[in-house]
């Protein structure tokens, strides 16, 4: 069963980290989603919590863009 993609159409790309704020990909990892292997695709689901809180961590010290 392939993995589902994490998208959740709110497309916008935090500028320091490269995050999308909505589902947390790489602008590279969404255009290359469908390309991926399962075991790329469970690697980024499992990182969500720490890219997460890097997001959380900049909005908080004020040095969102």
């Amino acid at each position: 069963m392939s993995v589902k993609s994490p998208c959740i159409e709110i497309c916008r790309f935090e500028g320091k980290t490269g995050f999308c704020v909505g589902c947390l990909r790489t602008l590279t990892e969404c255009r290359e989603w469908s390309k991926m292997k399962d075991n790329r695709r469970h690697q980024i689901i499992r990182d969500r919590p720490r890219r997460e809180a890097k997001l959380r961590q900049r909005n908080v010290n004020g040095e969102a863009d």
